[in-house]
């Protein structure tokens, strides 16, 4: 059998699964309240063997329910991944953040719709890029380079050019050539959007990368012990909690491309990437939170799967959530999508040495907090702890697909489980009396 035909027959499998369990569940209440007169139990186990059908049945069914459903869901978002491949269709997406965790989920959204925005932060100041912004008065390039990378279709030969870093004891060392071009490109155009859009012609880029703002900020934190730290890159050196990060000038003006990818947006993403210097930075440019805020797209935000050093440290997924709630206000996210894949003690060992533990997964806290969470295993397997791209993409396509249904659906299903079992045991327990 082709591969294309078996979500069709699981689909179906689930659905006679779902059969017998209704007929379990009316076995069970039939037996319950003696309706085919059997005199052979007695009425305690006649009630005993009813009641032990019938909640089998509500489980069961339970499962194959919510497994029917996600299967259709999985199918659907395969099949319009591969239409949007052929036709060009496929839903606005845009993604706000920057570093390593930005470019990892670009590579696996690019793949299911050409319609993507990457909204980068502007504030870094270490590093190759930190030096360019010093030596050339631009834009720092390393993190608007990764996206560009990331979203690309090129030859693995171009990638390894883009990504290579210069060593050695000359000025180049350290410099990474994706950003000298992006350098070179500013210096000819003399406009740092248009480089990153000519950039991008070069690379053959699917979608856009867009600064959240043009203007040279600077990010500072205010720390648990009232110090003021300057500068992106101090922040996490600083080893203390921080209380809050904020932008100079505090109203920085955004750019306009990026306001109208959000207010156009079927998705907008938060993350995965460093909450303090990452994404956080982007919602508190002026206007960028609030457009997201008034938007109707499906708002998810990817908690990253580590802790930080110096910047989360011992954070929960709640606590993430609660850091953006403080600095640009409710309304931000739908829905939380949060690791819950068991991670090997030898790499977890690796992780430690630097100070890093897995997020802790409060799903209550997120709750409470009117969003609604959902524990997935969203990593990949290898020497080092990443988000899968692959992974990732699908289940956002779904929730969108979907609206939040299934997991609302599942939730519905649980409270009226729980409700009728309830009545179960108290009609047991009369029974017995």
């Amino acid at each position: 059998m082709s591969f294309k035909h078996r979500p069709k027959v699981i689909a179906v499998c689930w659905l006679v699964c779902l059969l017998v369990c209704l007929s379990l569940i009316g076995t069970g209440i039939t037996i319950s309240f003696d309706i085919w007169k059997i005199r052979v139990l007695e009425p305690w186990g006649r009630i005993l063997i009813g009641i032990i059908l019938t909640i089998l049945g509500f489980s069961l069914g339970y499962l194959s329910t919510l497994k029917f459903f996600w299967t259709i869901v999985t199918w659907l978002a395969k099949y319009e991944r591969i239409r949007n491949g052929k036709t060009g269709k496929g839903p606005k997406v845009v993604v706000i953040g920057g570093g390593t965790g930005l470019g990892t989920i670009l590579r696996g959204l690019k793949e299911i719709t050409p319609h993507l925005t990457a909204i980068v932060t502007v504030a870094d100041d270490g590093g190759s890029s930190g030096r360019l912004r010093r030596e050339f008065g631009i834009l720092p390039p390393g993190d608007i380079r990764n996206c560009l990378v990331a979203m690309a279709d090129m030859e693995p030969l171009m990638e390894k050019l883009f990504q290579y870093r210069f060593t050695g004891s000359s000025n180049l060392a350290g410099h990474n050539f994706g950003n000298l071009f992006i350098t070179a490109m500013t210096e000819i155009t003399g406009d740092f959007e248009v480089a990153i859009k000519e950039s991008s012609k070069v690379l053959a880029v699917r979608g856009q990368v867009l600064p959240a703002t043009t203007e040279n900020v600077i990010l500072k934190a205010e720390l648990a012990d009232g110090r003021i730290v300057t500068g992106e890159s101090e922040i996490p050196k600083a080893k203390m909690p921080i209380k809050k990060v904020f932008l100079e000038p505090r109203h920085c003006k955004p750019v306009t491309e990026a306001v109208t990818a959000l207010e156009e947006a079927d998705i907008i993403i938060l993350g995965p990437g460093s909450l303090y210097t990452s994404i956080i930075p982007n919602l508190l440019v002026t206007d960028i939170a609030e457009t997201v805020r008034n938007s109707k797209a499906v708002k998810v935000y990817v908690c990253n799967a580590m802790t930080q050093a110096g910047e989360t440290d011992n954070y929960s997924a709640g606590e993430h959530l609660k850091a953006i709630m403080e600095h640009a206000g409710p309304g931000l996210v739908d829905i939380a999508l949060v690791n819950n894949e068991s991670i090997s003690e030898e790499i977890l060992k690796r992780y430690t040495e630097e100070d890093a533990q897995p997020v802790r997964v409060d799903l209550d806290v997120i709750s409470n907090m009117g969003i609604t969470p959902l524990a997935v295993q969203i990593i990949t397997k290898t020497n080092y702890i990443r988000h899968d791209a692959s992974k990732v993409a699908r289940l956002i396509l779904g929730l969108y697909r979907t609206q939040g249904v299934s997991h609302t659906f599942g939730k519905l299903i649980t409270k009226q489980l729980l409700r009728f079992l309830k009545s179960c045991v108290g009609f047991f327990i009369a029974k017995l009396s």
